[in-house]
């Protein structure tokens, strides 16, 4: 939404409680159609593409001594990812 990627195939994965304000944070996964990212400033700081292999070196949550790091364990965010990567690597090994 955010980088103007078009998406198709896009498929509900899970929901995670939201606190505040007493809400639920759906988890869809998508094909992307076009791979262009426009950055919108009022929205994000960057945006780009990884592949499952640069995934795996990323660091946890809060390691500030690594450029990137993985959303919360306990994120649907981390869910996402990690299904994502399990999934291409069935393909790809």
């Amino acid at each position: 939404e955010e980088v103007g990627v078009k998406v198709a195939q896009v498929a509900y994965q899970a929901s995670q409680p939201w606190p505040f304000p007493a809400s639920i944070m759906l988890g869809f996964r998508a094909q992307a159609e076009t791979t262009d990212l426009v950055v919108d400033q009022n929205e994000l700081k960057e945006a780009r593409w990884f592949t499952a292999e640069e995934i795996r070196t990323f660091g946890e949550w809060g390691d500030e001594s690594i450029s990137f790091c993985l959303p919360r364990k306990d994120s649907i965010a981390r869910f996402l990812v990690e299904s994502w990567v399990k999934e291409v690597s069935r393909f790809t090994s």
